[in-house]
């Protein structure tokens, strides 16, 4: 890709075989598809439908102060059943609502991880890999568990999520690898192709109740990421199931009129095809039910459904919440996120294009190349027309309005860390987001502080690794440096003090700490910042 407003004819053949050749770089091969022989049983419906208005009685009552802890109860009976004693009781004079759920439902533990005293940081992350795996085939699963079964072990983020999630596992996988884990990478692969298989997408975790929207596509880079310590064979076995992610991400795309949009795909008015975060309901999330009701009534004008759609696709995001996407800024009731076309969204379906591409090359499907080449390049060019910010950043584009949203956040780095973005671009940008973003202990997520957990003052691991490979790809290795060993930093104190690795760290200040905002307290496990904090550790402090 070259930057220019439109393509010239002159040396079109040698820029285009340059495009290609940079193509070929980011992916890999093809072949046959993968056979499991047990096809996945019907899945229960997740809590929301299966226990009705007990299930709106106790999140609304808010029985419990985690949301999420009623959805990953599992019950110790048929839900029939305790619906119909449920009506049967509820009247009565002395009904207790929490004794009843107690007495009919087994409550999700968090275990106690006690490390051994005096690990290094590299030592407790080695140590904790094991205590966040699980093994939950179909035989695991209790009858009616909002837990979805998997073929293969996982590793779990840690705390609260106490399942597979889908973006979250690409940075994990970045410290497995480190560890020389690489049976946990395959066995995770291996999962998300089952899934891809049995429900046409990678949902946002292993639950019933988030198999209505995915997250963040970073599959095609998981693969890469594989094949860089296993060779082509990943490519060929993974292939169908990479077509198949990119089939679910683009439905809609050839029927879908101009200036509409149709689930994920938005196509422009001039028929450029972006796309958007979405989710095929319309009702309030089942692990965050009273939240999203109480947002929904702060929002007078609007039609709840609307509201609870925009919610749901923000939580497909993997940015939830955030200013990125409030209509004013600040308030959640403005939340707007299916009319936005994320920079990093289309970013991670350019390096998808070009995975599928190299994996068609690989094996000989020509007319496949062409065209995954072609979709790639298509894609290259609307992220620089589109989701270029003349200020010096990339960022997001509201396809209602017609105009970009203004927002400065570390969704910027992803053009980069894709090689999407136009050389003098991804320098503007790195600039930029020095000067905007970069902070003491990291980058912060925005410059907008309101309370959730996708602003500042919170930086989070892998939009640090995103910052430092793009900065890498593009030259700037000094920059990447500065955002890894400010980020470290504040790790390796919170790990002194804490002796624990959490979700998000505040970045702001000299004295920073573990992050804050958001709808539940602050988790430690955790999958992504270990992985992170691996990497890290070997590129800025290898002897320790």
């Amino acid at each position: 890709m070259f930057e220019s407003s439109l393509p010239h004819r002159q040396g079109a053949m040698r820029a285009r075989a340059s495009r290609i050749a940079r193509l070929m770089l980011l992916a890999g091969l093809a072949a046959s598809p993968l056979c499991h022989a047990d096809a996945a049983s019907t899945l229960p419906a997740p809590p929301s439908e299966l226990y009705g208005d007990l299930f709106v009685a106790v999140q609304m009552q808010q029985i419990f102060p985690d949301q999420k802890t009623f959805v990953d109860a599992v019950p110790t009976s048929d839900p029939a059943t305790i619906v119909q004693q449920y009506e049967q009781s509820k009247g009565q004079s002395n009904f207790d609502l929490k004794q009843f759920v107690l007495a009919h439902f087994t409550l999700p533990s968090e275990p106690v991880i006690t490390p051994p005293s005096g690990q290094t940081l590299r030592e407790h992350i080695d140590w904790l890999w094991p205590k966040l795996t699980r093994t939950t085939t179909a035989a695991d699963v209790a009858p009616y568990s909002s837990l979805i079964p998997l073929p293969k072990p996982y590793v779990v983020p840690g705390g609260r999520f106490r399942e597979g999630y889908y973006w979250d596992t690409y940075f994990t996988m970045l410290g497995l690898q480190e560890s020389g884990h690489e049976d946990l990478v395959d066995d995770m692969l291996d999962d998300f192709a089952y899934e891809i298989d049995q429900f046409g997408h990678i949902p946002n975790g292993n639950r019933t109740y988030y198999l209505s929207r995915s997250q963040p596509p970073f599959f095609g880079l998981m693969v890469q990421l594989a094949a860089k310590a296993e060779g082509e064979r990943v490519y060929r076995k993974y292939l169908p199931e990479l077509k198949k992610e990119y089939a679910y991400w683009m439905k809609g795309a050839e029927t879908t009129q101009r200036g509409q949009a149709a689930r994920n795909v938005v196509v422009l008015k001039d028929g450029t095809v972006l796309n958007r975060y979405w989710d095929e309901r319309d009702t309030p999330r089942d692990e965050s039910y009273y939240e999203d009701v109480t947002t929904a009534r702060q929002a007078p004008g609007r039609d709840p459904k609307e509201v609870y759609r925009d919610l749901r696709a923000a939580a497909e995001s993997g940015w939830d919440f955030s200013s990125r996407w409030l209509a004013d800024g600040q308030t959640l009731a403005t939340i707007r996120t299916t009319s936005i076309v994320p920079v990093d969204l289309n970013s991670l379906l350019f390096a998808l294009e070009a995975t599928i591409a190299k994996g068609c090359a690989l094996s000989r499907d020509f007319r496949c190349t062409g065209d995954y080449v072609q979709k790639a390049e298509r894609r290259a060019y609307a992220i620089n027309q589109y989701l270029w910010n003349p200020k010096g950043y990339y960022g997001d584009y509201d396809w209602r309005t017609g105009t970009l949203t203004g927002n400065v956040s570390a969704a910027a780095v992803y053009p980069l860390a894709v090689r999407a973005a136009w050389p003098r671009r991804a320098i503007d940008t790195l600039r930029t987001v020095q000067a905007q973003l970069l902070e003491p202990r990291g980058l912060a997520t925005t410059t907008i502080q309101t309370g959730q957990q996708w602003d500042a003052p919170n930086g989070w691991a892998p939009l640090h690794w995103l910052a430092i490979e793009g900065a890498r790809h593009y030259g700037d290795r000094q920059f990447g440096k500065e955002v890894g060993t400010r980020f470290l930093a504040d790790v390796k104190q919170v790990y002194a003090s804490d002796q624990k690795l959490v979700e998000k760290y505040v970045v702001e200040g000299p004295n920073a700490g573990g992050g804050g905002g958001g709808e539940y307290p602050l988790q430690d496990g955790f999958g992504w910042t270990n992985g992170v904090t691996l990497k890290l550790l070997d590129l800025y402090a290898p002897g320790e």
